[in-house]
């Protein structure tokens, strides 16, 4: 398929078909293929490809190989009050990711915040998909998750921290949540990732080759730059965050103790951690006043003035927006993936996902 021929739009429904029914094909229990289809579809849904249905053919190699268990048994090991931690039992991210916010809500419902500590986790996704679901139950949710190091430091040439994401959710009255969702580097390494398979030049000062000059060329991306550019440093403290709760705080590895997500060892787990809260708003003031207080804001927010020819958003809202459009018109995914969707159909004797009809 050439770059002028437009690939096919593909149902959101279709693509969580195919993505379940790979995950059952490998032997994962359905938990997994639950919590792990429902992570990369949030991230396809809202269009944050990078760290979407592009990732089933890794998790399945991860499966297979036995990095990933694919029958966890997710279990409560420590803590009192209103924190728990949790261990995972090395399953996909997602599971221990989901279950730990799903405990951090019980404990919110009852001490007005939660607080959960995973271990023996994986790689999970979008940290934005854990967050949104505690908004989506009337919480504010946060998620923090250390990864390998491809992160150099702010004036650094070797990679220290992980894309260490950062996801907060906020409920708000009538309407989507408010939704932060960022990597503490200048772009997540999937980003690069897709961009190879795109063809994609990067933008300016996102990345590094191997001796930490910056680069645009996706190929040459050896790590990548902190948030912040000339500031660089408040992206490498704000990693650092999450460092610490991750897993300093949860006794697993920090980032340059992890093994690459690359492999070439898809056989070892990597002993991830990952740290969520859930806060109850009702525990702090009533409910209505909280709100009031989301909606003044966000109208405030929507309607400043912006810089000429642009629109002022809150965050989530781009999101939003794409959601409803590939809700309604579906996705084309990328060519890599494209490619990898097809091996897995013919391994496994799946049918592709069916394109919309025109």
């Amino acid at each position: 398929m050439t770059a002028e021929t437009p690939r096919p739009q593909l149902p959101l429904a279709e693509l969580d078909r195919f993505c379940r029914e790979a995950f059952r094909a490998v032997g994962a229990d359905e938990q997994t293929a639950d919590a792990a289809t429902r992570g990369m579809m949030h991230a396809t849904e809202l269009g944050v490809d990078s760290h979407g249905v592009r990732l089933l053919p890794h998790y399945l190699r991860a499966l297979e190989g036995g990095r990933l268990n694919r029958n966890p048994q997710v279990r409560k090991t420590g803590g009192f009050g209103a924190v728990e931690v949790i261990d995972a039992d090395h399953a996909q991210g997602a599971v221990g990711a989901f279950h730990g916010m799903d405990r951090a809500v019980e404990l919110a419902r009852q001490f007005g915040l939660g607080a959960v500590a995973v271990r023996n986790s994986s790689h999970f996704g979008p940290a934005g998909a854990y967050a949104l679901a505690a908004a989506r139950q009337g919480f504010i949710g946060m998620a923090f998750c250390n990864s390998d190091s491809l992160v150099r430091l702010h004036d650094g040439a070797a990679r220290i921290h992980g894309t260490n994401p950062i996801a907060v959710g906020v409920p708000v009255a009538g309407e989507e949540p408010w939704l932060l969702d960022m990597a503490t580097s200048a772009i997540p390494y999937n980003r690069v990732l897709l961009y190879r398979s795109l063809g994609i030049e990067l933008p300016q000062g996102v990345a590094s080759d191997t001796g930490g000059h910056d680069t645009r060329d996706a190929m040459q991306a050896e790590m990548l730059a902190p948030l912040g550019g000339e500031f660089g440093f408040k992206g490498a403290a704000l990693a650092g965050v999450a460092e610490i709760l991750s897993a300093v705080l949860t006794g697993m590895k920090l980032s340059f103790d992890i093994a690459s997500m690359e492999g070439p060892d898809f056989s070892t787990p990597r002993h991830l951690g990952a740290f969520v809260l859930a806060l109850n708003p009702d525990a702090f003031l009533d409910r209505g006043s909280f709100d009031t207080g989301m909606r003044r804001y966000l109208d405030k927010l929507r309607s400043s003035r912006p810089v000429t020819g642009s629109r002022v958003m809150a965050p989530g809202d781009r999101e939003w927006r794409v959601a409803a459009e590939r809700r309604q018109e579906g996705v084309a995914i990328d060519p890599a993936t494209e490619t990898a969707f097809a091996e897995i159909a013919a391994r496994f004797d799946l049918p592709l996902p069916a394109a919309t009809r025109g």
